[in-house]
């Protein structure tokens, strides 16, 4: 391989692989969905997302006496407990 060709290989393909990708990112899309822009007026009702929205606010049946006084659980936490 002679100079030119070394600088076509590892210079200029990969500048031109870099450019692409950038013009790429950089390009308007049009036909999406109107964005919210900040100092915008938000004219949604609050929404709270809920996996499971029937089931928001109540709790198990059995859920405070699930384990004896002094069991071990299997609950985890921050302190790493298993």
């Amino acid at each position: 391989m002679n100079v030119v060709e070394t600088i076509v290989v590892f210079a200029v393909i990969p500048l031109a692989i870099y450019g692409l990708a950038g013009l790429l990112t950089l390009r308007r899309r049009s036909g999406g969905a109107p964005r919210h822009r900040s100092g915008q007026a938000w004219e949604y009702p609050a929404m709270w997302w809920s996996a499971n929205p029937e089931g928001a606010g109540h709790r198990h049946a059995g859920i405070e006496n699930a384990a004896p006084e002094g069991a071990p659980t299997a609950a985890g936490g921050a302190r790493g407990n298993w």
